[in-house]
């Protein structure tokens, strides 16, 4: 092993006999930097742009949310609220009412989702995270706010004088059609006192208002709630708290973890990953058979050569193994060299930022040890086939 070693780096490192054998060497070690350096960026981009797409859910969306299992609202008794709170696990819970509504203001009319919510959301999400002009709920039931998706489509701003209202209508609940439409829905005229932003979806979706205002609208009870959103103390303790809160709920209630919220934007980010690393990993393979090109390349070349180790006792194997680990030389270090190149480039772009998605937002990258360690793995198992192939060319036929 050692001698076959010794060779193969001999042949690796040492010019060929023709400038034509050398010149394919080089495009063959061009193709593993290359093919390593692509493959890197690619997942390097994927986990920051994961991450981008990610973070506006970690501000909106809790870390467990327990809706319930049939209808549309949940009892939450007095017993459950006691079991809540004494769970560990957890570090704060809102209690959140949702419904849609109609709104509308100075004549102008939109469709929405009203979500009530207990004064301790702001515990569970963090405002100051989404709002981005006026104030968070406090404790007047006649206050809003609203996503800004909405203002910009209803003219709203936020009130500081209290002389524009935003109306919420929602229907009475009943059969057929009432002879005076002004009594088939119940109002509220609030004032809008706050402006938040998450993504465009979710800005035109909700106006948040405190669960009083919600329920009072929607006619509900005080153990009545469309949702319990749960912060927990740490991320390690999910499965504990799962389990605790099926104890309490049974089968009345249903526990989604943020993932679980969020499944087709996961499945979606994942899918794009994953065919994104297969499209790449297949120019890869085309680009790293230029390995067992250049080997077999070599193999002519050093054609004599071979002939005499052979002759001095080289047995067949041994003579394979010299271009087996002259391929993988070549493959192992031109990924290092890749990854290295990768590496400057994503840290080129964190801090420089040489690719914008616009003027103000640099492409947002990620570098993690699995993009080092999916990288490796790939271009040495390819380049390791392609070597093993072209190795398998040294036969009893050449040496005769």
């Amino acid at each position: 092993m050692k001698i076959s070693l010794y060779i193969a780096k001999r042949y690796l490192f040492s010019p060929g006999s023709s400038n034509a054998i050398n010149i394919i060497t080089g495009i063959a070690a061009m193709g593993v930097v290359i093919g390593a350096l692509s493959l890197f960026l690619v997942l390097s981009g994927f986990a920051g742009l994961k991450d981008f797409s990610l973070r506006y859910t970690s501000f909106f969306d809790p870390d467990l949310k327990i809706s319930p299992s049939s209808g549309k609202t949940l009892d939450l008794t007095p017993k459950d609220r006691e079991q809540l709170q004494a769970i560990e696990e957890i570090a704060s819970y809102a209690e959140v009412v949702e419904e849609r509504v109609f709104l509308e203001y100075k004549n102008k009319p939109k469709t929405a989702y009203i979500k009530g919510v207990s004064e301790s959301y702001a515990q569970v999400i963090a405002p100051d995270s989404i709002l981005i002009y006026g104030d968070w709920l406090g404790k007047n039931d006649f206050q809003i706010v609203a996503g800004n998706g909405i203002s910009r489509e209803l003219g709203m701003g936020v009130e500081r004088t209290y002389t524009n209202f935003l109306g919420i209508y929602v229907p009475k609940p009943g059969k057929g059609i009432p002879s005076d439409a002004s009594k088939a829905f119940r109002k509220q005229r609030v004032v809008p006192i706050g402006i938040y932003s998450v993504n465009e979806e979710l800005d035109a979706k909700y106006v948040f208002s405190t669960i009083g205002m919600a329920r009072n609208l929607l006619a509900l009870s005080e153990n009545q709630v469309s949702a319990i959103e749960i912060k927990l103390k740490n991320e390690t303790g999910e499965s504990e708290a799962v389990t605790k809160l099926a104890a309490i709920f049974e089968d009345r209630a249903i526990i989604k973890n943020r993932v679980q919220l969020n499944e087709t934007l996961y499945r979606m980010l994942n899918t794009e990953n994953l065919v994104s690393y297969l499209v790449i990993t297949l120019i890869a393979v085309i680009a790293l058979f230029n390995v067992a090109g250049a080997i077999i390349m070599m193999i002519i070349d050093k054609k004599g050569n071979i002939k005499t180790l052979y002759n001095l006792g080289t047995s067949l194997p041994e003579l394979k193994k010299i271009f087996l680990y002259q391929g993988l030389l070549m493959t192992v270090l031109g990924t290092i060299l890749g990854l290295f190149l990768g590496l400057i480039l994503i840290l080129a772009q964190q801090h420089y930022g040489l690719l914008m998605i616009t003027p103000n937002l640099a492409y947002p990258t990620r570098i993690t040890p699995l993009s080092f360690i999916v990288v490796f793995l790939t271009i040495t198992t390819i380049g390791g086939v392609a070597s093993y192939l072209a190795s398998s060319r040294i036969n009893q036929k050449l040496l005769r």
